[in-house]
């Protein structure tokens, strides 16, 4: 891995966001300067509050589909901008796909102009419903691109292009990471996503809801691992999507009855019609990860869901 280039300042797009957020942090720890631009359509203050009074960290509300500037050096852009939740693509179509390519667009210009590092948050959507498992970085995937996920799907597909084809256009410096289904603190409560849902309908004791008989597969990993390799990915020379996942593939019935046990809950599971283009199976392959980054995850499932639950317990009691 290389160490050469130093990142004392830099900007993150969507950087109120449940991600976005962790990693300003772990930025601020490692020395950086930290401006963040987010339009707060699914990112949150509260995220970021605890960052607000370091004279390192800067906010704007901004929306990044539009023209960007920064004054002064960048060292590196992480572009985070995005909604991801499978709830977001019924409900912002639009938007994700604006912020997938113009956003991109924006972000890959203003990073030729200061000779910025580029960093891609992309997703194992990507990959589709895939049809190998575990998925390597050379599988491409099968996907609808007309489908409801579609959105997000092509959004980020296409985001990924742009940013190689800047790379090979412009000599811009590229990094993109896959991200799999990542978790932690900081989720937002009516998310959509598996694990927040799961968590606050078996600590409000309600039926928790399961989509399909359950068989299908997520391979679930804590935040601080997420953060862990996309901090290795933006120092390191490799160029080309990166996995970052965990391997511990579980299905989505295991998962909720983890859960639930773990809440204490005497919530019971229930079944519902499995929505179009559900990936039945969902397993990183990480070998680019532990040769080139060095990387593989340092909190397991159990850990993560255990400090996780602590947060919805917390963050449900605010909002009762």
């Amino acid at each position: 891995m290389a160490r050469s280039r130093s990142f004392e300042r830099v900007l993150v797009t969507g950087g109120a966001g449940f991600i976005g957020s962790h990693l300003c942090r772990r930025l601020l720890d490692e020395g950086c300067e930290v401006i963040v631009f987010d339009n707060l359509l699914t990112g949150s203050m509260s995220n970021i509050q605890e960052l607000l009074g370091n004279p390192r960290f800067s906010f704007e509300h901004y929306d990044v589909t539009n023209y960007l500037y920064v004054d002064g050096p960048l060292d590196a852009i992480l572009h985070f901008a995005s909604p991801a939740s499978p709830a977001d693509f019924e409900r912002l179509p639009i938007q994700i796909l604006k912020v997938g390519s113009l956003g991109t667009h924006k972000a890959l210009g203003l990073a030729k102009a200061k000779g910025a590092r580029f960093l891609l948050a992309s997703t194992s959507e990507c990959y589709g419903d895939p049809e190998v498992s575990p998925q390597p970085e050379t599988y491409w995937g099968n996907v609808n691109p007309v489908g409801i996920r579609g959105v997000y799907d092509e959004a980020k597909r296409f985001s990924e292009a742009m940013t190689m084809a800047y790379h090979r256009h412009h000599g811009v410096e590229a990094r993109i990471v896959r991200i799999f289904n990542t978790f932690g603190p900081r989720m937002q409560i009516n998310d959509g996503r598996a694990i927040p849902n799961f968590f606050t309908q078996s600590i409000r004791g309600d039926d928790v809801t399961v989509y399909g008989d359950g068989s299908q597969t997520r391979s679930i990993n804590y935040v601080s691992n997420l953060v862990d390799g996309i901090w290795a990915l933006l120092r390191s020379d490799y160029v080309g999507p990166v996995n970052i996942g965990s391997e511990a593939e579980i299905s989505m019935l295991d998962l909720a009855r983890t859960i639930i046990d773990l809440v204490g809950s005497r919530s019971k599971v229930i079944h519902r019609d499995l929505p179009a283009d559900d990936p039945k199976v969902r397993r990183p392959d990480i070998t680019i990860a532990r040769t080139q980054l060095g990387w593989s995850p340092a909190v397991d499932p159990i850990e993560g869901l255990e400090r996780t639950r602590d947060y919805f317990v917390e963050a449900l009691a605010a909002h009762s």
